[in-house]
């Protein structure tokens, strides 16, 4: 019986570095046209698509929806020092199993939580902006392209781990 090869190319992690750069520039970029190209940071708020897509300016010392968020210093470079590990994790991870969806996964992910890092180390804190609300119930909460970015490769590597031959296996370090 012929076996697929799903091993991509000669050098596999080339695909995790490709996306995550690819994340990283769109996310760098948005924020930094968003925030300080159309003067987000001062005027706060933008209406781009009300009440479906606004601008609305968040910095973000926490995580996700600012949770853990004391604006502590310390806390800064806690959460510098997880968001790295996560992507060294990931990086480990996926080379002991390079299969084209596990590594753009990865790749995604470790791009968005870069995104965020550099973020904290130059100002601080996470610029968030993007602002969805749906069905006439307002979205109190702001966020950025690295952190669809988070949330889609943790999904992928979610869906993407299962053993091709459909049998649970854990492969994880």
């Amino acid at each position: 019986m012929n076996q697929i090869d799903r091993t991509p190319a000669r050098h596999p992690m080339k695909y995790i570095i490709g996306a995550a750069a690819l994340i990283f520039v769109i996310d760098q970029l948005t924020k930094w046209y968003v925030v300080f190209e159309l003067g987000l940071q001062h005027r706060l708020f933008i209406e781009v698509f009300d009440p479906y897509l606004n601008f609305s300016m968040a910095w973000n010392t926490g995580v996700n929806f600012g949770l853990f968020g004391g604006g502590t210093d310390v806390m800064r470079w806690v959460l510098i020092a997880v968001a790295l590990g996560i992507s060294g994790w990931v990086w480990v991870w996926v080379r002991r199993d390079p299969r084209p969806g596990m590594l753009l996964s990865a790749g995604v992910l470790i791009g968005g939580a870069l995104g965020n890092v550099v973020d904290r180390v130059l100002y601080g804190a996470v610029a968030d902006f993007l602002n969805m609300s749906c069905c006439g119930l307002r979205n109190p909460f702001a966020f950025n392209v690295a952190d669809v970015a988070i949330f889609a490769g943790a999904i992928g590597l979610a869906v993407f781990s299962g053993r091709a031959d459909g049998a649970a296996g854990d492969k994880t370090p």
